[in-house]
């Protein structure tokens, strides 16, 4: 009896995963249908001014954020770094606190100020051992601490007209910020597809255990990643003072909660291994369709956390759906 040989052909993919694969580009598309049918003012290129401008540093959070979550592990410390990046950047560009007006650099030494509270949150993730979410939920409210005592009980004002015409006007209806937030996208994916650091880091996260024993350094990759998400915190602090005109501790407020979602429902799973900066793209997209759509049709806007939380829910099932087998805690 004769067998064919099989080694070395390519393993057909599962209807029900390409299914779920192009799940949230099919639901994005879908509900542009939908808020377009329900509403003229959606499909309008005012409109996606708006979304754009909804989505901008989301996405750039949430690039950042994708790199720790394909490790298997979650930076909790978003909103605590983006309030600490907003005060520094503010108070050292022009304001009506002190005489500083560093320009430009106010905005460097801001992510800086990211890129070190993600380094810290690497070195105390992988030298103690201490899983992700509990380092992170400590720095975040380090972060907010530092915040709250640079804000002095009121917020100081930006006065740097070249840093807030970047965070307020727009070039052909589109706000000027989406240029960094296309830049850090195109950057993101890069460091992804490209360079060791990305193709590490889905290997640690596929199996940490065969990422060892093929001799992979797995803790200063995670220290890169943990990095890379510090430093987009860090960034988006900094872009969301230009657009508010003000040094802020709240400036982050229900960013945490928008950019896991944007990354889980983009299809970058929670167990880490599959996933990346495309699809978190997308789900960004998602996330800023939905709320903007929700709130041209009259949904009140407290009830959007609400059907973000659905989503979430909605979209770990199923990714995790064709996962069950392997039981996974976040690193």
């Amino acid at each position: 009896m004769t067998t064919r040989a099989t080694t070395g052909s390519p393993t057909a993919v599962p209807l029900g995963r390409r299914v779920l694969d192009a799940g949230p580009v099919l639901a994005l598309a879908l509900l542009v249908v939908v808020f377009s049918l329900v509403t003229g003012q959606f499909f309008t290129l005012a409109n996606a001014g708006s979304i754009a401008n909804q989505a901008t540093i989301l996405l750039v959070l949430a690039t950042g954020a994708t790199f720790v979550i394909l490790l298997g592990g979650v930076d909790l410390s978003i909103e605590g770094v983006m309030a600490t990046s907003s005060l520094v950047t503010v108070l050292l560009a022009a304001n009506d606190r002190n005489g500083n007006h560093l320009g430009y650099v106010a905005v460097l030494v801001g992510t800086a100020v990211g890129a070190l509270f993600g380094l810290v949150n690497g070195l105390l993730h992988t030298r103690l051992k201490i899983p992700s979410f509990m380092v992170t939920l400590g720095t975040g409210a380090i972060g907010i601490g530092i915040a709250t005592v640079l804000f002095g009980g009121q917020p100081p004002q930006l006065l740097d007209d070249g840093l807030r015409a970047w965070g307020t006007e727009r070039i052909a209806g589109m706000p000027r910020l989406v240029i960094i937030a296309v830049a850090v996208l195109v950057l993101g994916y890069l460091i992804q597809k490209f360079t060791r650091i990305g193709r590490y880091i889905l290997l640690i996260g596929g199996d940490e255990q065969i990422a060892r024993l093929a001799g992979v350094s797995v803790a200063r990759y995670k220290l890169y990643a943990f990095v890379l998400a510090g430093t987009a915190s860090g960034l988006a602090g900094a872009m969301a003072s230009t657009q508010l005109g003000v040094g802020d501790v709240q400036v982050g407020s229900g960013q945490m909660f928008a950019t896991i979602t944007a990354v889980v429902v983009g299809g970058t799973a929670l167990t880490g291994g599959r996933g990346g900066v495309p699809q978190t793209l997308v789900g960004a997209l998602l996330i800023s369709v939905l709320a903007n759509g929700l709130i041209l049709v009259g949904i009140d806007p407290s009830i959007q956390r609400s059907v973000q939380g659905v989503v979430i829910v909605a979209a770990i099932a199923a990714t995790a759906w064709t996962q069950r087998h392997r039981l996974r805690v976040i690193k």
